[in-house]
This record gives C-alpha cells, structure tokens and sequence, in this order.
C-alpha cells in the first residue's frame, strides 16, 4: 500500500530527448524543417522571414507589415479570410521581432489544403488595404494612449532607453506621431524587400502527412515568389547608456509606482549565460526566488517582484520588476541591492539551489514534451544563431552548476553601479 508520508524521490532527467527536425531543401531552396510528432490530426505551418525592428526604414514598419498581411489579398477581404479560417477550425498568428517576422497556421489536417489556399494568399498577395489599415492604426493608437497612462509601462519605456539610447531599435520609443506615419506604401516598401522565398524557411510540426507535405512543396516550394531576393542586411547597434543612476517618472494621480532596474548584460552566446540563468533564477525568476521571499513574503513591500534575463542581438539586459506602494519604492530598491550583495558575498546552500535546480529541469522538461513546442524550442535556436547542442547544454548547465560558481558569476555580472534605477509614478515629498 502506498505510504504517503513519504515524498516521491526527486528523479533528475539524464537527457533530453529533443527530436530534431527533419531537414528538406525545397526546389526553389526554402529550408523545410519538419517535426512529425503527436497523435492529433492537427499540423502547425510556421513561415520565418527574416527582417524585423533591426531592419526597418521607419519605427512600426516592420510590425504592421507583418499585422495587415490577413487584412486583405488579391483574392480575399478580411471578412473573407476570417470567416474561412473560422469555418475550418483553423487560428491563424503574426507576429514580429527584432530580426524575424512570423506567420502561424494552425489546421486540421482534413482541411489543410482549404486553409492552405488562404495562407498561400496572405504571404503572396497581400493588398495592405489604406481602410482596413486606418481602422488598425487608430485602434493601436487608442491602445496607446491607454498603455502611456500606466506606470509599467512607462517605466519599462524609461528603463530600454536609458540602458540603450534613442538611436538603438531597443531604445527608441515609439511615439503617437510614428502611428500617423504607416502609410501602405511604407507597409509594400518592408514587404517588398522582405518577403520573398529567398529569405523564407518553414517548419511543419504536429502530425505531418505526405499528403500535406506535397501540399507545401506545390504551393511554397516549386516556384520562386516575391521581388526582391536578397538576404536582409545584418545590421549592428551599439547601445548608448545614460549616465544618470536614477531615472523618474512622474505621474501625480498613480496609487502605486513601477519600479524597473536593469543593466545590459549577456546574450545568449556567450559561454557564461547557461549557467548565469540559474542565478538569476534563483535571484527573482520564480516564486521561491530570494526576492519573492524577501520583499513580498517577509517585508509584503510589493504583491509580486522578479528579475530576468532578456536577449536581443547582439546584447543581453538584466531586469527587475517590480510595483508597490509610492511609500516603499526606497526600502524595495534597497533590499534588491541587499539581495545582490548577499549573493556575492555569501555561497548559496545545496539545499536551496538544488530546489532551483529541480523547478528549472521540470520547466526545461516540459517546454519540449508536445508537438508545437518543439517546433518553438527548434525555431528559437535557428533564431538566436545558437547551435544544436544547445538542449545538452542548458541541462548539465542547470546540473552541474555549484554554489561557488554562483557566487562568482553574481560578483561578476550583478554590477550595482551600473544598475539604472527608473520609477514611474507618484512624487513623494
């Protein structure tokens, strides 16, 4: 009879059992990359193109470009498309990042080839319609203005620009005048350079039938599409700081302030990063972190308070964020700074960071057990430049990393004097 005072034994996973991808060149040289995995009779279609905020003309281009694609085609309106894609059961995404744009179909497999026809038509015929795009802009802007009247906001826009400056992608903050400037002719320009199958690959993942797959290779791999193959220029920026510690915000009618630190720190290439994620785990990336259990459980100065890692090209920011009472912004920065201190100074038990160790191998493990996360985990590494080891690497990173590495890696990349500290909020007195 099972005992149940007794806890389960803790099982670390010796491997991990990440499928790679089929790889096929398709006749008009689109990478395909397909991931037949799972028992459902449904597939994901994601089309990568490469080109986003890093290479667009004008701030939103990249973005809009991206967004007006299911906004009407040579064939379809947007009422047309939507009420195909609901009528098949199909979900259709875009999305848009620093140096890739995305275009996500889900499908069932029975209808592919009707949902197929209304993506071939969204990624080769888009119209970028001026009405549909005014009614777009004017939501977005509404949006805005909303989003400008929250502290969260506003300190994260004070915080990317103090930590990279007006003339980085990171930095430049977006402004209700760079909604007015999308125009069609700027959303054709990026589509134009952009979107061709010269600067296209796909992955196919979910159950993939050779029906399905001879679908894609007819509609996206026979023929070259598009007008301009080139591959997107690689540009780089390099981040200019401000040299003020404190940045504020003020807004007299807010009830609490948003706080955000941060610093520019590692990208995910370089050799310290793997290991550097369980610090900051362990710092204020989960709800056992030192500042959860410091400034919301013991010291309740905030209802949730976390520190990250976040990556663009080229470089990597350390963030902490945070809300809390106008009151308590100074003791909050403080015991930040204290718990930085603490992990430089003191080693970290086994005991605490083997509880960090195991939430982050139960996490590593469940980001890769269903169809479409793989296809997600396998797109990341293609977009980050990372290699296919990088699954082996981040487990015996998490394994293998001791208490004497932490502490070296906190003295080495928690750099309280350069830590900016941006508050938006209420002026106390």
């Amino acid at each position: 009879m099972l005992n149940r005072t007794n806890r389960p034994a803790v099982i670390e996973p010796e491997q991990l059992a990440v499928q790679k991808p089929e790889f096929v060149l398709l006749p008009n040289g689109i990478p395909l990359n397909i991931l037949n995995v799972g028992d459902n009779d449904v597939m994901r279609v994601d089309l990568l193109m490469g080109g986003g905020r890093w290479q667009q003309t004008c701030p939103l281009q990249s973005l809009f470009t991206n967004r007006m694609l299911r906004e009407g085609t040579k064939r379809y309106t947007t009422a047309e498309i939507a009420e195909k894609l609901d009528y098949y059961g199909a979900w259709l995404e875009l999305s848009s990042a620093s140096e890739y744009t995305y275009v996500t179909l889900y499908s069932l497999n029975k209808y592919f080839a009707e949902t197929l026809d209304v993506l071939e038509s969204i990624i080769k015929e888009p119209t970028f319609p001026e009405k549909e795009l005014n009614v777009i802009v004017d939501s977005n802007i509404q949006q805005f203005l909303v989003n400008s009247s929250k502290v969260d906001f506003l300190a994260h826009r004070g915080l990317m620009s103090a930590l990279y400056g007006e003339q980085h992608p990171c930095g430049r903050l977006v402004r209700e005048v760079d909604y007015r400037h999308i125009t069609p002719d700027v959303l054709r320009e990026f589509y134009n350079r952009h979107y061709h199958s010269g600067n296209c690959s796909i992955y196919l993942s979910g159950r993939v039938t050779d029906e399905n797959l001879c679908r894609i290779e007819k509609v996206f791999g026979n023929e070259p599409f598009g007008k301009d193959f080139r591959k997107p220029d690689k540009k780089e920026f390099s981040p200019a700081t401000l040299s003020e510690k404190r940045v504020f915000i003020e807004r007299p009618e807010a009830l609490q302030s948003a706080v955000h630190m941060g610093m520019l720190s590692l990208d995910y290439s370089h050799p310290d990063y793997l290991k550097t994620r369980v610090l900051v785990t362990l710092f204020g990336g989960y709800f056992g972190s030192r500042l959860m259990s410091n400034i919301r459980e013991e010291k309740g100065y905030t209802y949730n308070i976390s520190a990250g890692l976040m990556s663009y090209p080229g470089q990597g920011v350390l963030v902490i964020n945070a809300e809390t009472a106008n009151e308590y912004v100074e003791p909050l920065i403080g015991e930040v700074y204290y718990e930085m201190e603490r992990l430089q100074n003191e080693p970290v038990s086994d005991e605490e960071l083997g509880i960090v160790k195991n939430y982050m191998l139960g996490e590593i493990c469940r980001s890769y057990e269903s169809p479409f996360a793989l296809a997600d985990a396998w797109i990341f590494v293609q977009v980050s430049g990372l290699q296919d080891t990088y699954f082996v690497d981040i487990l015996n990173a998490v394994k293998t990393v001791t208490p004497q590495e932490i502490r070296k890696l906190a003295e080495c990349y928690f750099c309280k004097e350069t830590l900016k500290e941006v508050v938006s909020g209420k002026k106390m007195s």
